[in-house]
């Protein structure tokens, strides 16, 4: 008798194990299914340049930096956040009611009666109307939105 029940308890858990085993599978969703969904590449590719669109909006403008050729007489207006770095030539700061250019270098603020300083990293910080003009043939390097004018 011994024997028959240690037969019946065997098939028992083996059957309760079985049907464990099977819902356990069932929680796991199949790959492509709508719990695991398989994506195209140019789905994702679509998703990384909307987040790359989204940073470089967040960041202001754009984040390389470009060499801006001045002739005599030109000006150069920032927007807030430009970053203006006079490499050669000479040109002089066009503030504005609130103040001139941050001179991040030096540490101070430029006005209209100061020659912007050549190597030297300046800051545009609001929209106003402030940047340089060109006393000479001049080469900046910018990053940010500029306007040229004449």
């Amino acid at each position: 008798m011994k024997k028959i029940n240690k037969i019946f308890l065997s098939i028992f858990c083996l059957i309760i194990f079985s049907v464990f085993a099977m819902t356990v599978k069932a929680d796991i969703p199949e790959p492509g299914s709508e719990g695991d969904p398989i994506v195209t590449k140019s789905y994702v590719d679509g998703i990384i340049q909307n987040l790359k669109q989204y940073i470089d909006a967040k960041s202001g403008g754009s984040n390389s930096l470009e060499v801006i050729y001045l002739a005599k007489g030109e000006k150069l207006i920032g927007s807030k956040g430009t970053e203006i770095i006079l490499r050669s030539g000479n040109a002089s700061v066009i503030d504005s009611i609130g103040g001139g250019l941050a001179d991040v270098t030096a540490g101070k603020d430029l006005t209209k009666v100061d020659k912007a300083p050549k190597n030297h990293l300046l800051i545009v910080p609001r929209d106003d109307g402030r940047g340089i003009i060109a006393e000479s043939n001049v080469v900046v390097i910018v990053r940010g939105d500029i306007s040229v004018t004449k």
